[in-house]
């Protein structure tokens, strides 16, 4: 069936670009299908004080069994890379569940 995920923009319009790397980041996390349920991407424009704008990433992940567990959160002058970062992050943390339960013999 696939995730779900909801994206969440606090502080600007989203766009169809945004939406769609956001679904291409998403199918990174494909193959951990069994241990989450859903997850939660909210992508902010951080207050700055007349800086270069900046943005904030936040990937909620929601675990079948636990309910909301994890949350990584990147910051970047780029939102693309912060949204990148921050399923980067998500997927080395789910990687590295999947090999403890395994280990542990739960799936």
């Amino acid at each position: 069936m696939g995730l779900g995920m909801q994206i969440v923009y606090v502080g600007f319009p989203g766009s169809a670009e945004l939406e769609a790397q956001a679904g291409v980041q998403l199918l990174r996390l494909g193959r951990f299908d069994a241990m989450l349920s859903e997850c939660r991407l909210v992508m902010e424009l951080l207050p700055s004080s007349g800086q270069a704008p900046r943005y904030g990433a936040r990937l909620e992940l929601f675990f079948s069994r636990h309910g909301p567990d994890c949350v990584h959160r990147r910051e970047s002058a780029d939102l693309n890379v912060a949204m990148s970062a921050a399923f980067d992050a998500a997927e080395q943390d789910l990687e590295l569940r999947s090999k403890l339960a395994a280990c542990r013999g739960v799936r």
